[in-house]
């Protein structure tokens, strides 16, 4: 028998985001490129801040299941820089969809809106991050992305 699944909230990251840019459809769906502008980083024995660069690349599908991938950085307090990629799926009514797209708020509880963050840095503290999987639960709003952080145990 193999261990149970088991995952322990760790932190919050809160990505602010900038503009959509729009490569426009490459044949397998629309390619989107949203700039990460800054945020923060809150949780038990980590705070700091995410750093104001990096991206979310998107591609909607036709059916509109959003697939992410987000690279940027957070510093924490303490002054350790941490390299995040972070891929996710985003999926729920299309209408729903539509009006996250245009800025309007949704209940979050209504989208399926997961990712699966990577995380790599060389500060000794922080090197768990490095040597566990974690999943993410997010919610997207007009002017940021809310994950929390869960650390599969």
């Amino acid at each position: 028998m193999t261990p149970q699944l088991q995952t322990r909230y760790v932190f919050t990251i809160t990505a602010n985001i900038g503009e959509v840019t729009s490569v426009g459809d490459i044949g397998s769906g629309v390619r989107r490129i949203i700039p990460i502008t800054g945020g923060e980083v809150k949780g038990e024995g980590i705070s700091g801040k995410v750093c104001a660069f990096g991206a979310d690349f998107q591609i909607i599908r036709p059916n509109e299941l959003i697939e992410l991938e987000a690279k940027y950085a957070f510093e924490t307090d303490d002054g350790a820089v941490v390299y995040v990629e972070n891929k996710g799926l985003r999926f729920g009514p299309v209408d729903l969809l539509q009006k996250l797209k245009r800025g309007e708020p949704v209940d979050p509880s209504l989208i399926y809106f997961r990712t699966v963050p990577k995380f790599e840095t060389g500060h000794p503290k922080y090197r768990w991050l490095m040597e566990h999987l974690f999943i993410g639960s997010a919610a997207r709003h007009a002017d940021r992305v809310v994950i929390d952080v869960h650390q599969v145990l």
